[in-house]
């Protein structure tokens, strides 16, 4: 969990391109890769095979687990062909 105040999940980034998803946490991301991975067709064992990374981590990656690493996580959204965007959040005034 955040330390700090999670801001509204209403809020909306702008211009987003259809089909896209906010991700807020690593349970949504976790659900996009499993969506995927179905999608495609892809077992965990084949996935891992694509990233060279273990069946075990990829499960815990799609059951949401805070703690998997980034760089791996990266390599994962790599095989999948998904891209990864950020767009800084609107400041609201104090």
């Amino acid at each position: 969990m955040r330390p700090y105040a999670i801001t509204p999940l209403e809020r909306q980034i702008p211009m987003q391109p259809p089909g896209s998803v906010n991700i807020r946490d690593a349970k949504a991301l976790g659900q996009l890769i499993r969506r995927t991975r179905k999608q495609q067709g892809l077992t965990l064992e084949t996935l891992a095979g694509l990233c060279g990374l273990s069946i075990r981590f990829l499960s815990e990656l799609e059951n949401g687990r805070d703690s998997c690493g980034f760089g791996r996580i990266m390599m994962v959204l790599d095989a999948l062909g998904i891209d990864l965007v950020a767009y800084p959040t609107e400041e609201t005034p104090s």
